[in-house]
């Protein structure tokens, strides 16, 4: 377990190298750069935002001609494309974009606008369709349906309500006192009738009275031609459309070879911005410039190396000062790193806090592997995961720390399954039982929690205590790190001594037998020591737990309180029970899940539905339970185990790198 030391880093060089030392720093991915001091007679930071703005703008016209691209022409992935990790790149086809770059920027602002072009034309569409539904009732008159009548006439064309009939409409109309008045229907519908009524000037006013009392409503699409003359040519603008959108849709089709080039530009330009966000912060003179910033001990000489055969630099590596805030980066083995996410989710360690993870992950393989407890289960899962760690050799250091993760917590499932004699939970006596008439079984090779539930529960305490014990051994470990040996006694020691000494009394008793179902003998000295023993580690909890008070009374009454802490404790202690209740859980959703299986009996159609269930069944509980076993190993790490002796609060170490979405650099160094 390790907190990799870190050494701070200036650099002085010549301005004109600026950019390739930049370049060979962020491909080495190894140097977190710092914000300089505040501008000076000599040194001045340089305002990159407009550089940046332009960037940017690239950036998102990438991205969206990726978006357009895979939209209109999906890209073929394979199913477990996501391990297969960044494309793989040089140097020199970085340095060689550059000339192509212009070409690939003008082709992301086509596609773009050949995106909008289908966009704007798809949405004209379903405007020209209800302008076409709205004259389709008036599709057979021939005149325009703006025509308002001939020198000495009045038309009204419009609307009215469903259900009038043509001669009561003229008989309605005949009530307004116009002499003459001609009503045509057009046409009629549940939802409305259309019609066309004719009277002299003279009686227009009067006429439109009465076909408003009745009422009536200009039509809602009033074109200067007629309506059948307006559909027609509605639906020519709609075949024009519909031929532009598939015209620019192919030429986006056109475009997919240059998939490749876009992504590339994409992470072309996030390079570049990165860049440039690093050179804002970076102390320039007329012809020099100044870096300031951290990076692994471990680094200095090969990159001070490099930096001097190819550049005309200046370089000074000196030890971060006490209470200087040091990024964190952790460093372990192939067995603990897979869990360094698991520590960095709740918080990498503080300044003179051990990095806790190497410890952490023996008692997180283990508690998962009783939590999930099912040898086929585990199996399952290691062998899922080592295949994928073959097979895909490219794959993201993130994810492929994940996938080695669970293969360790897999292997530990298959130890405890075969403990707990547990595959696929009875899946073997249930086969044997129900379709070859005998009884199978594979018995534990320790004992079946099933079967005894209060000897399971005794071992999961048994466990916790051993990890709040570990939790405090590394409380005392810091502290003794730290040369703070009273602290060391007074805040581990001693409840060392208190806990051992009630664990020895609570064994002996009467009431731990009948729970336990088994009695230990305890000798009366041994009794009798640990009866001392309780009482003069709880009064030194008490005279030293407030010890930060000067005042007696309330060092006293802090003590006081510091002991109560024992009901934490005990608290902590019971909550490895879910240990028991997510192990029997599996074990008995399992067990259901045959049972279902097997109720058809032992024929062929009840092969089949056993085979049906139990793939179902036992996906949807492998799915379930590796979700609560996950969760819950977290919870016991997070609370009881680094409640004992980690706080947090380190900032994590972020090298300015190729933080890129598609494509890495092939590089010899690596970090970490």
């Amino acid at each position: 377990m390790a907190v990799v030391p870190m050494q701070r880093i200036e650099l002085c060089a010549l301005k004109k190298d600026r950019k390739k030392i930049l370049e060979m720093l962020q491909r080495r991915g190894i140097v977190e750069v710092s914000n300089g001091p505040d501008e000076d007679d000599v040194f001045r930071k340089t305002d990159t935002a407009p550089a940046r703005a332009t960037l940017e703008k690239g950036i998102s016209a990438s991205r969206e001609a990726l978006s357009i691209l895979n939209r209109y022409s999906p890209e073929s992935k394979p199913l477990l494309s996501a391990l297969e990790g960044r494309q793989v790149t040089t140097v020199e086809h970085y340095d060689s974009f550059a000339k192509q770059r212009e070409s690939m920027l003008q082709l992301a602002y086509r596609l773009n606008v050949l995106s909008g072009e289908v966009e704007e034309n798809q949405a004209e569409i379903p405007k020209l369709k209800i302008q076409m539904e709205a004259l389709a009732p008036w599709e057979s008159f021939d005149l325009p349906l703006n025509f308002f009548g001939t020198g000495k006439t009045t038309a009204f064309v419009g609307v009215l309500p469903p259900g009038l009939e043509q001669e009561v409409l003229e008989e309605q109309l005949s009530d307004s006192g116009a002499d003459t008045v001609s009503v045509e229907i057009v046409s009629s519908s549940p939802e409305q009738t259309c019609v066309m009524a004719l009277c002299l000037r003279a009686d227009a006013r009067s006429v439109e009275d009465r076909l408003r009392d009745l009422g009536y409503a200009k039509p809602a699409v009033v074109p200067a031609v007629p309506p059948a003359e307006q559909i027609k040519k509605l639906r020519g603008n709609i075949e024009e459309l519909a031929q532009k959108i598939k015209k620019a849709q192919d030429e986006i089709r056109s475009h997919d070879g240059a998939r490749e080039d876009l992504k590339f530009m994409l992470d072309y330009y996030t390079m570049r911005l990165e860049k440039y966000e690093v050179i804002s912060r970076l102390n320039q003179s007329r012809r020099t410039f100044c870096l300031k910033g951290y990076l692994p001990k471990r680094e200095t000489g090969a990159l001070e190396e490099e930096l001097a055969a190819n550049f005309p630099v200046t370089v000074a590596f000196t030890d971060p000062s006490e209470g200087e805030d040091v990024p964190v980066l952790l460093s372990n083995n192939g067995f603990a790193a897979p869990v360094e996410s698991v520590v960095e989710s709740y918080s990498l360690p503080g300044a003179g806090e051990a990095d806790p993870t190497a410890v952490m992950s023996i008692f997180y393989y283990l508690l998962f592997g009783m939590m999930l407890s099912d040898a086929a289960y585990g199996a399952l899962l290691t062998v899922i995961c080592g295949i994928c760690l073959l097979h895909f050799k490219n794959m993201e250091r993130s994810m492929r720390n994940t996938l080695k993760m669970f293969f360790f917590c897999g292997i530990s499932t298959v130890f405890w399954g075969v403990m707990f004699g547990s595959y696929f939970g009875d899946v073997v006596d249930v086969v044997s039982k129900t379709f070859f008439g005998t009884h199978l079984t594979i018995p534990p090779l320790w004992f079946a929690p099933l079967n005894q539930p209060m000897r399971m529960l005794m071992f999961c305490f048994v466990v916790g205590l051993v990890h709040l014990f570990t939790g405090l051994a590394m409380n005392f470990y810091q502290l003794v790190s730290a040369g703070k040996y009273k602290d060391a006694l007074y805040d581990v020691v001693f409840w060392y001594l208190l806990l051992i000494s009630l664990i020895i009394l609570l064994l002996g008793q009467k009431m731990f037998a009948d729970i336990a179902g088994a009695s230990v003998a305890i000798p009366s000295l041994l009794n009798s020591v640990a009866s001392y023993t309780a009482v003069a580690a709880a009064v030194g909890i008490i005279l030293t737990g407030g010890r930060e008070s000067r005042n007696w009374f309330k060092r006293i009454l802090k003590g006081l309180y510091s002991l109560y802490n024992i009901t934490g404790y005990l608290s902590d202690v019971l909550s490895y029970s879910r240990l028991l209740a997510l192990g029997l859980a599996t074990g008995v959703i399992a067990t259901v899940i045959n049972q279902m299986g097997s109720m058809v009996g032992g024929n062929a159609v009840g092969a089949v539905v056993f085979v049906i269930i139990f793939l179902l069944g036992h996906t949807m509980n492998i799915g379930i339970n590796l979700l609560g076993a996950y969760v819950h190993t977290n919870r016991l790490q997070f609370v009881e185990f680094f409640g004992k002796f980690y706080s947090g609060g380190g900032r994590k170490f972020h090298p300015f790198a190729v933080n890129t979405q598609y494509f890495k650099f092939r590089e010899d160094h690596k970090n970490g």
